[in-house]
């Protein structure tokens, strides 16, 4: 089993809570991506990144003083986001960190796929980006099948935690060979089942927090999952799409 999440845009630097435990597998195509930044003026970036000119001078400047392989986060301790929150790893137990090192995987339009404790630097740099390379116009012409097949040989059942914009490079991809089982997280109004963003990133950490706490390795467990007054509804699930409502 792997689970997958997306990043999230905000990031930090930790170099001493947890060491980091490995390099990204796709490191040298990361390389490529960084060169490709790196030759782009600031208001190529900006626009490129489409946020405020706070944002924008920042990010300029890590691209141009960034460096692979100095200061790195562990993977899943780098991102500041709603959903890192809730899973909230910096108070998992050792056990904890090693089902999470095992099955977890984040996504990311920089670096592929990660495994918790790979080394990462601060980067933004969405999936659904715009950067040209000479693998197409968009980073899914970039990545194309490779983060597919990353995932697909490790496992033959993937948990999908991740927003649509990042789980589309995994799932177009995969073979019958390959269970792909999304979790839906909703409220139930007028008989339509709705989806709120903040509350499905909340849900997403609490569900990796939750299997990792249990340990879950049987699918079927997954569907116990009752936080945030979320609970399992039969009614509205299919074999591939687990949905919980409250």
């Amino acid at each position: 089993m792997r689970i997958i999440i997306s990043p999230a845009k905000k990031m930090n630097v930790d170099t001493d809570s947890l060491p980091c435990q490995g390099t990204p597998a796709f490191i040298e195509d990361t390389k490529i991506l960084l060169e490709k930044l790196k030759s782009m003026s600031y208001p190529q970036l900006k626009n490129l990144w489409k946020c405020n000119d706070a944002i924008a001078q920042l990010n300029f400047e890590r691209i141009n003083t960034a460096d692979l392989s100095r200061s790195l986060t562990p993977a899943v301790l780098s991102y500041e986001g709603i959903q890192y929150q809730y899973m909230a790893p910096s108070v998992f137990s050792s056990d904890e960190l090693a089902y999470i090192t095992e099955n977890l995987r984040i996504l990311s339009g920089f670096y592929g796929v990660l495994r918790p404790f790979d080394g990462v630097i601060p980067y933004r740099l969405e999936m659904q980006a715009k950067l040209e390379t000479d693998r197409g116009a968009d980073l899914y012409s970039f990545w194309k099948d490779k983060i597919a097949q990353q995932l697909a040989d490790e496992t033959d059942c993937i948990i999908n935690l991740a927003s649509k914009e990042y789980s589309r490079a995994v799932s177009k991809y995969l073979t019958e060979k390959t269970r792909f089982i999304t979790c839906t997280f909703a409220q139930e109004k007028d008989g339509k089942l709705i989806e709120k963003g903040t509350a499905c990133k909340m849900a997403r950490g609490e569900m990796v927090r939750f299997m990792a706490e249990n340990s879950i390795t049987d699918l079927e467990q997954i569907k116990n999952f009752d936080r945030q007054n979320y609970r399992y509804s039969r009614v509205h699930s299919t074999a591939d799409n687990f949905v919980f409502i409250r």
